[in-house]
C-alpha cells in the first residue's frame, strides 16, 4: 500500500491519501481522542503523541498535530497506523455519525437552497482539495453562518477564504447573503 501525503494551507494539519476511499461519501470530524471512540481508525490515530484531530473525508485522512511537534517525526507513526489499519480489514466508522447538515431540512427556503447548492458545488470540493470540509450551519438574516473542519479549522487563511472566497462568491449569487461567520 502506497500512502501520499499533501500539505495543507493549515500548517498544523497534513493530509494523508491512501490510494482508495476511506469515507466514500460524508465525513467525520474528531477533535478528541474521546469523540473517535465510533472510529478505530481515528482512534489508532489518537495513539499517536502529537496528533490533536483526525478528519475522515471521501478518499482522505487529514491529520492535526500538536504545535511542538514536527511532522517529520509524526509523519512515519502516522502512515504507519493507516497502513496497518487498511491492511487489518476492520471498518473506518463502527457506528453511523449523526447528520452533519446544519440548515433546516424539507422547508428550506429558496435563498437556503440556493446557498446549499453553491457550498456543495462550488465551496466544499475546493475546501476538500486542501482536506477539509465545509458545512452549513443557518442562515439568518443574511448572515451564512458555516463550520469548518479538518485541515480548515484554526487554518490561518480560514478567514481569508471566508470573507474573500466564500462571502464574496455568495453574495454575488445571492443578494440576500450580507455575511458569512464560522461557528465552532
Amino acid at each position: 500500500m502506497f500512502i501520499q501525503t499533501e500539505q495543507t494551507p493549515n500548517p498544523a494539519t497534513l493530509k494523508f491519501l491512501p490510494g482508495r476511499d476511506v469515507m466514500g461519501s460524508g465525513t467525520a470530524d474528531f477533535a478528541t481522542a474521546e469523540a473517535a471512540k465510533r472510529s478505530p481508525l481515528a482512534e489508532h490515530l489518537f495513539t499517536v503523541e502529537g496528533v490533536t484531530g483526525v478528519f475522515l473525508g471521501c478518499d482522505f485522512i487529514t491529520v492535526t498535530k500538536a504545535g511542538d511537534k514536527d511532522w517529520h517525526l509524526l509523519k512515519p507513526a502516522i502512515l504507519g497506523a493507516i497502513m496497518e489499519h487498511f491492511t487489518s480489514g476492520r471498518p473506518i466508522v463502527a457506528a453511523p455519525a449523526a447528520a452533519s447538515e446544519g440548515a433546516a431540512g424539507e422547508e428550506d427556503s429558496e435563498v437556503v437552497a440556493q446557498i446549499k447548492d453553491l457550498i456543495e458545488t462550488r465551496v466544499r470540493p475546493a475546501v476538500a482539495q486542501d482536506g477539509g470540509d465545509i458545512i452549513l450551519q443557518g442562515f439568518e438574516d443574511g448572515i451564512v453562518f458555516l463550520h469548518l473542519q479538518g485541515s480548515c479549522s484554526g487554518c490561518p487563511s480560514s478567514t481569508a477564504t471566508l470573507k474573500a472566497g466564500i462571502e464574496n462568491m455568495l453574495k454575488h449569487y445571492v443578494p440576500e447573503v450580507v455575511e458569512v461567520r464560522a461557528v465552532m
